[in-house]
């Protein structure tokens, strides 16, 4: 009964919300008061100008908070927001070679590819085998380390060139 149902797990209980009969107050200062009854316990958040918080319903008694809602509130969309600045997803990018690319072209993908890595991107380095190509693969490599010796001061490898039906991959990230 004291646990919170699916529907409403992220929802912050604060002092009429709380529906526990008994609750552990955890000062600012870190020293507990309590078990002291609900009502009883934002009477006395009240008057400490302060609201009661519920930061764990699973123990027992449940354990709440001395705080004031509105700056925790904003505190959390302050946190919340510095986190998603902070955070960077990662890409998967791909480029695409054949066996018999010419070496302008090698230095045109690679120079693309090193605007991936440097944006902090995952490559996928794909060689596509036409007809009987793909019985020799070992041009497709000698094709592959070429084309890496032209990023290899930005990347590292992540997978070693692999042949994956058709295609010969090698997967490279940023190194850091």
């Amino acid at each position: 009964m004291n646990q919170p149902t699916k529907n409403n797990k992220n929802i912050e209980q604060v002092n009429y919300d709380i529906r526990a009969r008994e609750v552990l107050i955890i000062l600012d200062d870190g020293n507990k008061v309590g078990p002291l009854g609900r009502n009883e316990a934002i009477r006395f958040a009240e008057e400490k100008g302060l609201d009661l918080l519920l930061v764990s319903v699973a123990s027992n008694p449940p354990v709440a908070k001395l705080v004031d809602y509105g700056k925790y509130k904003y505190e959390q969309k302050k946190k919340e927001k510095e986190n998603k600045k902070n955070q960077h997803i990662t890409e998967n990018k791909e480029m695409r070679l054949r066996t018999g690319i010419g070496e302008h072209d090698l230095e045109f993908k690679a120079k693309k590819v090193r605007e991936f890595l440097t944006d902090g991107n995952r490559v996928k380095i794909s060689l596509k085998f036409r007809g009987r190509e793909v019985v020799r693969p070992e041009y497709g490599k000698e094709t592959l380390d070429k084309f890496f010796s032209y990023i290899e001061d930005l990347a590292k490898i992540e997978k070693e060139p692999q042949l994956n039906g058709l295609f010969l991959d090698m997967y490279v990230v940023p190194k850091k």
